[in-house]
């Protein structure tokens, strides 16, 4: 892979303030975008298309009065005119509902396509990518990219949408229930008692007694939700690997091995889902024995007054569907606890994937691993690259390797050597400003184009010509400078195949990757190239060829490679040789 080094603020030792991520802090964010207009035009539309639909509810349940008592009376002509009516009204509540979720969809995906821009924005803008993957921050953040952020659009206008529409039908039909259902009279210890709109009441009680019980035997399935979507993508993320390593695995014949580590992740997705089947049980026992109990109870409820002669068979029927409405308002919560449960465990994931992204560790004000104030790595305004004081820690604080004081002209040449973990890599990942991790400062020439090229590249599926390219566009360069390069690093066989898209990591051989990000180095024409282990798949004459391209090419550019071999020293005017701060303190 290739990168830049681009000037940053300098680190200070002092701590950011955290960004608190709350499900508002997710939500808000949107709805006063550059999109707003449009997001609001939506929404409106739809709320308006919503209340359009309630009215023709309550419409509904007053028809039914009539057509019921039309059948029960035997009136043929009533009985037409009330079909009439509801084909009229049914055609244009169907073309309404159709509209509710069409203009739902479109919405739910502006908001998505914003959330998914913002986020990736966000994961690639300064490194943070790189830093969640090397300290292990969050896991999956690919999934929390592309399923969380569709499932949290998705399901908070559903919930959001659902419950605006439940709160203005339960109002309505609370006053049809209040007003047709009328009052209940009973004796009680030689007392008149008397109870107003009591079929309010009693779908209220019965509604808010089954939303406790349910929340009880539900709750644990939040936490387990939000295990469930974690180990499922744990073994989604590990077939992928599988599939992109398909060839070194073939090799070493290692089948059964990833046979068994799939098996052993996909066991973690098993015993998981027997926790979520065990608590769904016990939550399906009683929402369904709830719901159940709602066919006959409003009935019964009304019934004394029926029979009494205090309404007719019609208004029965009206007053249980009001019921009914009036109840599943009360009881959005039971109906869309499973919703909600998801819900939460989306909005968890993307709420400590936001915070993570925001971190004091992920700005990197200060190393939280050393006692000092971290590497600081300064934007000067000079040609040469220096180091001061530098020293190398891993994460944890242990002391990696103390680096002398150099500085790095243009057109020098630097190989830097040492045994294998003494922290040649490293070093230069502080020199692109990826490594935090220890003590004293790096002074790097302002503007300077860098480039880092390690021992396997990074090529793009696509295009041979973008992956030659990269990280710039592909028609940054012409064909002709392509093909020159090309020819230049001795890869004259794919000259032709500069318009054909493939995925060049598995077409081309670990040498011919190699030579490929040569060709790149010399489309690009960095000031500042650093070669970790950059020709380790070439032989002896292809990597002296490659070294002297360069020198030729790029006079003027400033090289600092780490090898191996010694028959590269030959190739640099400057060594600088590291050693373990262990392998030095037992010296």
């Amino acid at each position: 892979m290739t990168a830049s080094l681009t000037p940053v603020p300098e680190r200070e030792n002092s701590s950011a303030t955290p960004v608190s991520a709350t499900a508002w802090g997710l939500i808000k964010p949107y709805w006063v975008s550059e999109d707003w207009k449009a997001a609001w035009g939506l929404l409106l539309s739809i709320v308006a298309i919503n209340l359009i639909i309630v009215a023709i509810n309550v419409w509904f349940n007053q028809w039914s009065a009539t057509f019921n008592n039309a059948l029960v009376s035997k009136d043929v002509p009533q009985f037409w005119r009330q079909i009439m009516l509801f084909t009229v009204v049914a055609f244009v509540f169907i073309t309404l509902a159709v509209y509710r979720v069409y203009l739902r969809q479109m919405l739910e995906f502006r908001w998505r396509q914003w959330l998914t821009n913002r986020y990736l924005r966000e994961w690639l803008g300064e490194r943070a990518f790189y830093r969640i993957e090397r300290d292990r921050l969050a896991d999956n953040p690919d999934q929390r990219i592309t399923d969380d952020l569709q499932s949290f659009a998705s399901n908070t206008l559903s919930l959001s949408l659902g419950i605006l529409s439940t709160v203005v039908t339960l109002f309505s039909f609370i006053l049809i229930l209040w007003r047709i259902a009328g009052p209940l009279t009973f004796q009680l210890s030689g007392t008149t008692w008397t109870i107003p709109g009591y079929m309010v009441w009693a779908a209220a009680i019965y509604a808010i007694a089954g939303s406790y019980v349910i929340h009880k035997v539900g709750h644990p399935l939040v936490s387990i939700t939000y295990q469930q979507q974690r180990v499922e993508a744990d073994f989604r993320f590990g077939l992928i690997r599988l599939r992109e390593n398909s060839e070194q695995i073939a090799l070493y014949d290692g089948m059964r091995t990833e046979e068994g580590n799939a098996l052993n992740v996909f066991g973690r997705i098993r015993d998981n889902w027997w926790r979520v089947m065990k608590y769904t049980r016990r939550l399906n026992f009683a929402s369904i024995f709830y719901s159940q109990a709602a066919i006959i109870f409003p009935t019964l409820v009304a019934s004394p007054r029926y029979f009494a002669g205090a309404f007719s068979f019609g208004v029965l029927m009206q007053i249980s569907d009001a019921f009914s409405t009036v109840s599943g308002s009360f009881s959005w919560f039971i109906n869309n606890y499973s919703s909600l449960v998801e819900w939460r465990a989306t909005v968890n994931r993307l709420r400590e994937f936001s915070r993570v992204i925001h971190s004091t560790h992920l700005r990197e004000s200060v190393s939280p691993a050393t006692e000092h104030g971290g590497i600081n790595l300064h934007y000067v305004d000079a040609q040469t690259l220096t180091t001061r004081d530098l020293r190398l820690a891993l994460p944890n604080g242990t002391p990696l390797a103390a680096i002398p004081d150099i500085t790095v002209k243009p057109g020098s040449r630097w190989l830097v050597r040492g045994a294998s973990g003494a922290g040649k890599s490293t070093l230069l990942r502080a020199f692109a400003g990826l490594w935090p991790f220890g003590d004293g400062a790096i002074d790097a020439p302002v503007g300077a184009r860098s480039m880092f090229v390690p021992q396997q590249s990074y090529l793009p599926i696509g295009t041979l010509k973008a992956a030659l390219a990269y990280p710039s566009p592909a028609d940054s360069f012409s064909d002709d400078a392509c093909a020159d390069v090309l020819r230049a690093c001795r890869l004259e066989g794919y000259v032709q195949r500069l318009s054909e898209s493939a995925h060049w990591t598995r077409v081309l051989s670990p040498g011919e990757q190699q030579r490929l990000a040569a060709a790149r180095v010399l489309l690009h024409k960095p000031d500042l190239l650093f070669l970790d282990e950059a020709t380790s798949a070439l032989d002896p004459e292809n990597e002296s060829h490659l070294y002297r391209l360069l020198a030729d090419r790029l006079p003027g550019t400033a090289l600092v490679s780490v090898a191996h071999r010694e028959s590269l020293a030959a190739m640099h005017e400057h060594v600088l040789d590291i050693s373990r701060a262990d392998e030095r303190a037992a010296a």
